[in-house]
């Protein structure tokens, strides 16, 4: 069983189809065999029930949330989905829960299961695209904003702690041993800066509050003139510039101005733009938590294959935002 993550990613795709497999029969209805459709942080795999209704099945990466947690990741899409935002349906299992339980053979762990309905439309949104990126954002955030979150919801925090705390969300970003001496120190100074403007820069409801974490391109399909949102896998609290500048670094070059314009000019026709000049702090933070994300799944080949284009892309961003931070002084 402790060799599961010492097998290839098309190894353990089959072993979590047997699972996929096991799980499906918690659901109500006659379903196709899942077939794997996407293998990165979770393993979505895609079936139709005998109606022709198409659904993706969710089997979840191990320990990333607890059962709470994905509780709660659940419910907000729901709410979402009742204020008018384009976000996939949940289909409860037969018993009523929204996920279930199941293991297989091969899989060390009992894993979550969710299933989701499917969102038809083209592929990912074209660079023209962002002006609609904005105002997706702003009416997640808009909306977010006024959905009543029950005494028990759970989910991480993007914040201060979260990001840069002793145990990050994502991990010990500065801890990476691909690490040189000089990318460490230079990481270090990053931190200790951003802590302090973190706390200058406060949780006000107008900056601060639930969010996607992650609206990059893979993450929304069109559909006529709207965007729909999936994956909330990293939703919680955290800053609104925060999801901005993911945009942003995820951007094919975060720097081109004219795809910043679209995406301000879209948040702002919903909602007040956030203050752009803390950007260069929120496109370091975000840049972290990509080499936390290195720190604690090396057995991915995403990380194995990416981990020297993020560092370098993480360095080169503090620096920037270093100098910003001090005036020009390094």
């Amino acid at each position: 069983m402790a060799d599961f993550y010492q097998l290839s990613d098309a190894d353990q795709a089959r072993h979590l189809t047997g699972l996929a497999r096991a799980a499906l029969a918690r659901w109500d209805g006659r379903f196709s065999d899942p077939v794997l459709f996407k293998y990165r942080e979770n393993a979505v795999f895609t079936t139709h029930r005998e109606d022709g209704a198409r659904f993706a099945l969710r089997v979840h990466r191990a320990g990333y949330h607890g059962d709470s947690s994905l509780r709660s990741e659940l419910y907000w899409m729901r709410a979402l989905g009742e204020a008018g935002i384009p976000v996939p349906p949940v289909l409860p299992a037969a018993d009523g829960s929204l996920f279930v339980h199941a293991g297989a053979d091969g899989v060390p762990e009992v894993r979550q299961v969710d299933m989701l309905g499917w969102l038809s439309g083209g592929s990912g949104p074209r660079d023209d695209h962002y002006f609609r990126i904005g105002q997706l954002a702003a009416r997640l955030h808009s909306q977010g904003s006024q959905i009543p979150l029950p005494a028990d919801f759970d989910r991480h925090s993007w914040d201060a702690g979260g990001l840069l705390g002793e145990n990050p969300v994502w991990g010990r970003f500065w801890e990476l041993p691909a690490l040189s001496a000089d990318q460490r120190d230079l990481l270090l100074r990053a931190r200790e800066r951003a802590l302090a403007d973190l706390a200058d820069y406060g949780k006000a409801e107008d900056r601060y509050g639930m969010i996607h974490a992650d609206l990059i391109r893979d993450n929304l399909i069109p559909d006529g003139d709207r965007l729909q949102a999936i994956d909330f896998d990293d939703c919680g609290f955290g800053w609104y510039l925060f999801e901005l500048a993911t945009v942003i670094n995820a951007m094919p070059d975060g720097a081109d101005p004219v795809l910043r314009g679209q995406l301000f000019a879209g948040y702002r026709s919903i909602r007040p733009l956030p203050d752009l000049d803390q950007l260069p702090l929120f496109r370091f933070l975000r840049a972290t938590t990509y080499l936390g994300w290195l720190q604690t799944r090396s057995e991915t080949q995403t990380a194995r294959e990416k981990a020297a284009m993020l560092i370098d892309g993480c360095c080169r961003l503090a620096n920037e935002y270093l100098n910003n931070a001090t005036g020009g002084r390094p």
